[in-house]
């Protein structure tokens, strides 16, 4: 997966985006992440990849101490229901494996969902395009790069 990191990185560059990558130890979960790199749970987003009832794909981005919440995305995504995909065809669409999505620049077209609970923080860390990097991105430019659109799709 070495060439979707390369080209989130070269994306990144292009767009004139502010962005810091951070090398840690492979992981999966946001736990996993927190644990290898000391940043706050809280901080580092889970970036989930979905499908709507009504067939479109839809990337939930969500603070790693908090649970997504379906029936809220559904609503926030005008569906009348959200499923998670599994492992395989999360990175199939998306282009990057579990525990390296970014919350930008993906294989397929996303229709993105925000937590409104990320809108706290200047910046936020997501996947770095393998499970071994975590990148930093200015909250505002990933609402901005991404079309997101904000809801409470969370809880504790």
């Amino acid at each position: 997966m070495r060439a979707a990191f390369v080209d989130l990185e070269a994306y990144l560059t292009s767009s004139g985006v502010w962005h810091r990558f951070l090398d840690k130890t492979e992981t999966v979960h946001t736990s996993d992440a927190s644990n290898a790199t000391g940043i706050e749970l809280s901080r580092i987003t889970k970036n989930l990849v979905s499908k709507t009832s009504t067939g479109r794909y839809a990337l939930l981005v969500v603070p790693g101490d908090r649970r997504v919440n379906l029936q809220k995305a559904a609503q926030a995504l005008n569906a009348s229901n959200v499923q998670l995909l599994g492992f395989r065809e999360a990175e199939e669409i998306s282009g990057y494996p579990p525990g390296g999505t970014p919350s930008i620049y993906h294989k397929t077209a996303l229709d993105v969902v925000v937590d409104k609970s990320v809108l706290a923080h200047e910046t936020l860390y997501c996947g770095g395009g393998t499970r071994g990097r975590l990148l930093e991105l200015k909250t505002e430019d990933v609402l901005k790069l991404t079309r997101a659109v904000t809801a409470d799709i969370s809880e504790q």
